[in-house]
């Protein structure tokens, strides 16, 4: 495949987001932040600055609203015909479009049938509908061009490709495709051989850098004989986007040149950054296969730098051997040193070795992060192994050398909570009102409140308690231990109204919630376009519109109208993970401060018959299940984890085929896990059996869901507990213990949002 052709399917299946209703791999059960490499790009000259269409915004905003009130009764036959490209849905658009021959309702139908047969690889009558379309496009002309253009240069016209597209930048100012529109351009003038021109065409728009640009821009410079130029583009994607998926296919064409003609060597600094910008982006084998070429080629006085990049890469990517061999070689007061050691002793953990370089640490950075980062390693290794002072005494070390570092506020929370555990009463109580004094925004707050009331509870200080509750309920309203702490109020009663305690007041307020506007500005030219594409079923090339607008958008409409395109798609869980990218804090939220579609779209009810169907079948609650769903798959019905559970309840197949002979489901095959109304029945009665082995507990069995029911068994043993919510923290899996609090909290807020389901 080409670039051109690579690039018309990206377009088609919209980008920056994969196509609705396509398969995607099942997100993690608790999300962590990922890295995202920062890429470095050679200085070219400043990009041009945005120039307005010649048509007045407004009057483009004008066009637009009419144009979308014209098609409005459109969208039913285009969604139709873009499902299923059936003969008969073509006929229905084509009518619709000939009752509207001379406007852009007309037109916006024959763009709808354009891209129909464009996706069936069937260009000549995609052409022939797209010069219909164009004849009145209006708004969407910059969508009408670059398809026709496609179209063409795909049925080897280039020569009409070249002149649909021609002063594109000029006609449309504002286009998101502008990008798109001249790598196109510059393939139909390679296709007719002008290769002069595309060079001319791609220098004049290499700014910012792109790696489908350069590796076009290479080919026009091969075509012109000038393998310099074109080995400088290739080696722009090669060296400074490496994560970039054409990376690969700048490696080969570089190896090929490389072959035909002498080329100077890469710059070690170009080197470097390509080891670097891998090893930002984890990808840590291929990043330590770049230091150990870089080596012999370093200066003496960055050698010990390399040397430490180096080994750090090779201890991520779990050599450990050469590893050890390579940071033994760097000079104990070589800067960063301090990181050395953190690998070094990571790497002997479980022998003698170990207290000596913890020791040299302690010594030569006692205020180190790293050093933080081992201690709190130290800790965590002491709690699964059930010794718990000994946890706590590095727990205790890493807050008290450095009281704000980062890992603070966690090995607190955790000293406290041991402490706790081990029955110290008195002094869990101190480290309970610390964690509130001295990390007021720290995650664990909420479970710094919840316990300490509990102690007070125990005491018999009730007013305290309630203080102490009342606040836990009101500031942290949506949380796991803000039910909790309704729960109690529930069981000692309100009590009389009492001041609040002054080491509360230290809590920051709840952070106020975004604005999210339900419409957007009435000339905002990005808007119009999306609502004209969606009465065209042209979901994927609205959504890239609303994604363009959404950086500079300041008052939240392109997100809520990017959630309504996700729902008229039957693709709520892209507007789940939508949402939980771009509201990540809602939690924090009052309830009252998101607008209820932003609530909905956050706690969907997909699949809701049959899931209530199977639910109630099982005498589980529906709203239960809809939590463990979302936190499991976010209700994707194809995802598949790393570890092959798949679809909605993320079911193994081995637990898929034995639960199946068990409900004597016939026929099954493991791909009906991926089948929402199967894998519902046989999620529901696995999570039954679950739930039944642990006597209805529900904390339990959501801990063995994620964990296992060994791990369950084994924790339950480890002490006494005063109830189940004692249980859950002591989960000694962050993941798990994160697992079971947020399927509660999940079902409370569904509860709360919905009332009986």
């Amino acid at each position: 495949m080409s670039v051109r052709q690579a690039l018309l399917a990206l377009l088609i299946l919209g980008l920056a987001c994969p196509p609705l209703g396509a398969p995607a791999q099942q997100p993690p059960e608790t999300p962590a932040p990922t890295a995202q490499a920062p890429r470095k790009r050679p200085s070219r000259k400043a990009p041009q600055k945005k120039v307005r269409s010649k048509v007045p915004l407004s009057q483009q905003a004008q066009k637009a609203q009419q144009a979308f009130v014209a098609s409005s009764d459109l969208r039913p036959m285009a969604a139709q015909l873009l499902a299923g490209r059936s003969r008969a849905a073509y006929k229905g658009v084509e009518a619709y479009a000939a009752r509207h021959p001379a406007d852009e309702a007309g037109a916006l139908a024959w763009l709808a049938i354009g891209y129909a047969h464009t996706l069936d690889g069937e260009y000549g009558p995609a052409i022939d509908a797209l010069r219909q379309a164009r004849l009145h496009a209006g708004v969407v002309g910059d969508y009408v061009d670059y398809l026709l253009a496609s179209a063409l240069a795909a049925n080897r016209s280039h020569e009409q490709a070249v002149e649909v597209l021609r002063d594109f930048p000029t006609r449309y100012a504002d286009s998101i495709l502008l990008h798109d529109a001249v790598l196109l351009q510059a393939e139909a003038l390679l296709g007719l051989n002008r290769p002069r021109e595309a060079v001319a065409l791609l220098e004049a728009h290499r700014a910012p850098a792109r790696p489908d640009t350069e590796l076009t821009l290479a080919r026009a410079y091969l075509a012109v004989g000038d393998s310099a130029h074109a080995a400088e583009a290739l080696r722009v994607v090669y060296y400074t986007m490496p994560l970039s998926p054409l990376a690969d296919e700048a490696e080969v064409q570089l190896k090929a040149l490389g072959k035909q003609a002498a080329l100077p060597p890469a710059s070690l600094g170009q080197r470097r950054t390509r080891a670097q910008l891998l090893a930002q982006g984890r990808q840590y084998r291929e990043a330590a296969d770049e230091y150990e070429k870089l080596l012999p080629d370093v200066p003496a006085s960055d050698l010990a730098a390399m040397q430490l990049a180096y080994g750090g890469a090779l201890y991520r990517a779990r050599r450990y051997k050469q590893a050890r061999d390579v940071l033994e070689r760097i000079p104990a007061g070589a800067a960063g040193n301090d990181e050395r050691l953190y690998y070094l002793a990571e790497m002997a953990a479980h022998s003698d070795r170990y207290i000596e370089l913890l020791s040299q640490l302690r010594q030569s950075a006692p205020q180190s992060p790293w050093l933080s980062q081992i201690l709190i390693n130290a800790g965590n290794g002491r709690l699964l192994q059930k010794d718990l002072p000994g946890a706590i005494r590095f727990y205790q070390e890493v807050y008290r050398r450095v009281p704000e570092g980062k890992l603070s506020d966690y090995a607190h929370w955790k000293t406290a909570w041991l402490t706790f555990r081990l029955g110290n009463l008195a002094e869990a109580k101190k480290l309970f009102e610390e964690q509130v004094a001295l990390y007021p925004d720290s995650n664990q707050v909420p479970a710094a409140i919840y316990w300490r009331a509990r102690l007070a509870e125990e005491d018999q200080d009730l007013d305290k308690a309630r203080v102490w509750y009342q606040k836990l309920a009101e500031r942290y309203r949506l949380y796991y231990y803000g039910d909790l702490a309704r729960e109690r109020m529930r069981t000692i009663g309100a009590g009389s109204k009492l001041p609040s305690d002054p080491l509360l007041e230290k809590l920051p307020p709840a952070p106020k919630a975004p604005v999210f506007a339900s419409t957007p500005p009435a000339e905002d030219a990005h808007a119009q376009r999306a609502r004209l594409l969606q009465n065209a079923a042209l979901y994927d090339l609205a959504l890239r519109e609303l994604q363009a607008e959404d950086g500079a958008n300041h008052d939240g409409w392109a997100l809520r109208q990017m959630l309504r395109i996700y729902e008229q798609s039957d693709s709520y869980f892209r507007g789940l993970q939508l949402l939980k990218r771009s509201v990540p804090s809602y939690f924090t939220y009052d309830p009252s401060a998101l607008p209820r579609d932003l609530w909905e779209g956050l706690f969907p009810r997909i699949y809701w018959d049959d899931l209530t169907r199977q639910a109630s079948a099982q005498g589980l609650d529906p709203f239960v299940v809809a939590a463990l769903i979302r936190q499991e798959s976010e209700f994707n019905p194809r995802a598949v984890s790393h570890a092959h559970a798949m679809g909605l309840m993320q079911l193994l197949p081995s637990t898929g085929r034995k639960v199946a002979r068990q409900v004597r489901l016939r026929p099954y095959s493991t791909p009906r896990l991926l089948e929402p109304q199967v894998n519902l029945q046989l999620g529901t009665a696995f999570f039954r059996q679950t739930l039944d082995q642990y006597g209805g507990t529900l904390a339990y069995a959501l801990a063995a869901y994620n964990a296992g029911d060994n791990r369950v068994e084994e924790w339950r043993k480890d002490g006494t507990y005063r109830d189940v919510a004692e249980f859950v923290e002591s989960i000694p899996f962050t993941e798990t213990r994160e697992y079971v609090q947020a399927v509660l909290r999940n079902a409370s807020v569904y509860r709360r949002l919905y009332g009986n389901p």
